[in-house]
């Protein structure tokens, strides 16, 4: 693989893990505004997309150690694809309670 074609793939994978944060963190803000829309609630949704990608991230780090050493796109790919997940399993958590 050379240098170019290596930067071109950790360039895209860079922008689908940004694209995968944020559809983490809308899904987060629209449980938020499910839930009721106040400030506190996405104080709180904020605050938990931030402790699950802390802790994600944390995990990820040390399977990267064991399973892909040296290559840290894919560690957040994998972090960005877990908060995404995540945040749109809690808006869907709270959409059902809130009916």
């Amino acid at each position: 693989m050379t240098a170019r074609v290596f930067l071109a793939t950790t360039r895209g994978l860079a922008i689908v893990t940004s694209v995968l944060f944020a559809l983490g963190l809308a899904g987060h803000l629209a449980a938020a505004r499910v839930e009721g829309g106040r400030p506190i609630h996405y104080r709180h949704h904020i605050v938990g997309f931030l402790v699950l990608s802390l802790a994600s991230g944390i995990i990820a780090l040390a399977l990267e150690g064991r399973f892909w050493k040296g290559r840290r796109d894919f560690t957040l790919l994998g972090v960005g694809l877990l908060q995404a997940a995540f945040g749109w399993a809690i808006y869907v958590l709270f959409s059902r309670q809130m009916m």
